[in-house]
């Protein structure tokens, strides 16, 4: 890769789940070591923004609610396949493809003459055979291996004009490499830190406020917020697209790396044992894997876990804040019955803590309803395929 491709901007989109793209772009405004990321817009699906190369790396770094990071290749006018592969050949492929490396074509077209994805596909792999002079070898790639894999490329067709892009992530990048071991209907990591991020809970501050998640399950929102907390890179461990290209900077990335810890080992010595996160589950199972998860996610040391109903949470005398995920009922059964099991989380918030602010996911108003609080559930989000609502509001 040229010195030029290394410092000019590249057109960047951050793939988001749904619901996620505000929360995203507050992320990206927010997170001192995400500064090269230039003019973030929530556009459809996610967030628009510019940056170099460095930039690019930072997002699948740093980025906690992201999903994937893609750098936009091209833009043209195509209503035939003449023009399709005549304009796909001029990108820069080389800059991103190795000649007859892997690559994952993944078409969609909508309102355009071209609207037959697999004919659109084989043209621009044409496309690039013509630019590399070795035609690619198709495969699809496989989004839940941990192992590099092939090279996606994104075509997108809207009204004639075809948008290209390189996915340079891989495998999603709610994947952080420390959740092996799960429990019963395990929300993502990038849903779990849009959830504390929606909360409100202050993790930036010079002593985040107490945190308890009552029905933790494997643990993913009290590592997601110990790692907010201590401002751990989410891709620290982990593989990225980007380290295959012919144009990877190992240098830049090794600094960025480096950056990155120096910075998590400062927060750590600041916050040294004054961080509360609390996680507990009546699930003895899923405990012993929670613990494991935060183990290797580098942050047992800071979350107290504890295996017991909801009926017995001991929270911290300081008011905090309550994020949780509790069954609703579609993912999980739901047991005996569910009201009484929000009649009772409402209850137990109202006698043990008052004045606390309280998070939670649900599916069903009615379920809500039966906790006695005054909830705000204007956010929704999409988990495992379900419409949730965030519901937010302060303990009476």
């Amino acid at each position: 890769m040229s010195r030029r491709s290394q410092t000019s901007l590249l057109e960047l989109f951050v793939v988001t789940a749904p619901g996620l793209a505000p929360l995203c772009a507050a992320e990206i405004r927010a997170h001192a070591l995400l500064g090269s990321l230039l003019s973030p817009q929530v556009q459809s699906g996610g967030v628009a923004v510019r940056g170099d190369l460095s930039a690019l790396y930072r997002a699948n770094l740093h980025l906690r609610t992201a999903s994937r990071v893609l750098v936009r290749l091209g833009e043209f006018h195509a209503e035939n396949f003449t023009q399709l592969r005549t304009r796909a050949a001029l990108l820069s492929w080389e800059t991103y493809l190795q000649p007859g490396g892997a690559v994952d074509l993944r078409v969609t077209c909508h309102k355009s003459r071209l609207y037959h994805t697999g004919a659109v596909a084989e043209r621009v792999a044409q496309a690039i055979g013509d630019r590399l002079r070795q035609p690619p070898a198709l495969h699809k790639y496989d989004e839940e291996s941990d192992e590099p894999g092939a090279q996606l490329v994104v075509v997108r067709l809207l009204h004639d004009t075809c948008t290209i892009s390189i996915d340079a992530s891989g495998t999603l990048l709610h994947r952080r490499g420390y959740r092996l071991a799960t429990a019963k209907a395990p929300l993502r990591e990038t849903l779990a830190a849009g959830l504390l991020l929606a909360s409100g809970w202050e993790a930036t501050g010079a002593l985040p406020p107490p945190l308890l998640d009552p029905f933790c399950g494997s643990g993913t929102i009290p590592i997601e917020a110990a790692m907010l907390a201590l401002q751990l890179a989410p891709g620290r461990n982990r593989h990225f697209a980007f380290m295959n290209w012919p144009g990877f900077d190992v240098a830049t990335w090794q600094t960025l790396l480096d950056e990155a810890d120096a910075h998590a080992q400062a927060r750590r010595a600041q916050l040294r044992d004054a961080l509360q996160i609390q996680a507990s589950d009546r699930d003895a199972g899923a405990i012993e894997a929670a613990q494991a998860n935060a183990q290797r996610a580098g942050v047992a040391e800071v979350i107290a876990f504890a295996c017991h109903a909801v009926s017995a949470i001991e929270p911290p005398a300081a008011p905090g804040y309550v994020v949780t995920n509790p069954p609703y009922g579609q993912r999980v059964r739901g047991g005996a019955d569910l009201r009484n099991l929000y009649a009772q989380l409402g209850k137990v918030l109202r006698q043990r803590c008052p004045g606390w602010h309280v998070t939670l996911l649900s599916s069903d108003r009615a379920l809500l309803g039966q906790m006695g609080l005054r909830l705000d559930a204007s956010l929704t989000f999409v988990n495992g395929g379900i419409d949730v609502m965030v519901a937010s509001g302060v303990v009476q």
